[in-house]
């Protein structure tokens, strides 16, 4: 659906687990890219790395592949690799800090096109990041 009626979002990245878009934010070089390769790999399909269209589809705000870099993933230190991509409601806002709360009191909301959704702040060197944002998603994410 890029396009008209969709909005640009450019410097996160975003995955589809099991038909619920998961977007990731986070600044430059927090390992956006590599949290969305791992969510790949544990079943995920990509939307989007480094940028994705967002509208409002019956309610809800779903990411589209961006047209221009539509199943391109960037691999630092080796290229681009070329997945299959999809579109999804998203879910669930991950923001990638080193300063997210070790054990939060629930999960926050960030406003996209002006719906709420909840976001999580985790912390991004972590061994095991793809099951936190799995985790995160099953526990705070839109159904």
């Amino acid at each position: 659906m890029s396009g008209s009626g969709a909005t640009p979002l450019a410097n996160v990245s975003c995955v589809a687990m099991r038909g619920r878009g998961v977007l990731i934010t986070g600044d430059p070089g927090s390992g956006k890219s590599s949290l969305t390769l791992a969510l790949l790999d544990r079943g995920g399909t990509l939307v989007g790395d480094d940028g994705v269209d967002l509208a409002i589809e019956g309610g809800r705000v779903v990411a589209h592949p961006p047209e221009h870099t539509a199943g391109l993933i960037e691999i630092r230190n080796v290229g681009l690799l070329e997945v299959p991509v999809t579109s999804a409601p998203v879910a669930i806002v991950i923001h990638l800090a080193h300063d997210a709360e070790r054990l939060p009191l629930g999960a926050g909301e960030a406003s996209l096109l002006g719906i709420g959704v909840p976001q999580v702040d985790l912390y991004p060197d972590s061994p095991v990041l793809a099951l936190r944002a799995e985790a995160a998603l099953e526990i705070h994410g839109l159904g």
